[in-house]
């Protein structure tokens, strides 16, 4: 059995109006500095969004959520995030904010696998 690694994850909310507060999860941030790892998995529930907004911009929205993919999977779509290490680029996605998509709080666990961590917190607590 593989030794398990501390793991930090904050779910990805959406917030599509603000000033109201009112918000669901849209995604999962996981950060394992043992294995140098951080990923970012989502998914939008449309119905939701648009029962908090109907008139919520969905392409923005989806667009702002494969961002976070992005800087996590590094690379061009990191942009300036690129030449960051994992730790980093998962500080900066976690640092509060007041936009359409915000990060919880962050909790930690302990994982042997942080690539299925990320694919499980999603089943769990996001779809």
């Amino acid at each position: 059995m593989s030794e398990r690694e501390v793991f930090e994850y904050a779910l990805l909310r959406v917030v599509p109006r603000v000033e109201r507060g009112e918000c669901f999860n849209a995604g999962v941030l996981v950060y394992c500095r043992a294995k140098s790892f951080v990923a970012a998995r989502t998914y939008l529930d449309e119905n939701k969004l648009k029962a908090l907004d109907p008139h919520a911009d969905v392409v923005g929205v989806r667009a702002a959520l494969r961002a976070v993919e992005g800087v996590c999977d590094g690379g061009d779509a990191a942009g300036q995030a690129a030449c960051d290490d994992a730790g980093r680029r998962f500080r900066w996605l976690i640092a509060p904010r007041s936009t359409v998509v915000q990060p919880s709080a962050v909790h930690s666990g302990l994982t042997a696998d942080p690539e299925a961590e990320v694919e499980r917190l999603l089943d769990l607590l996001v779809r």
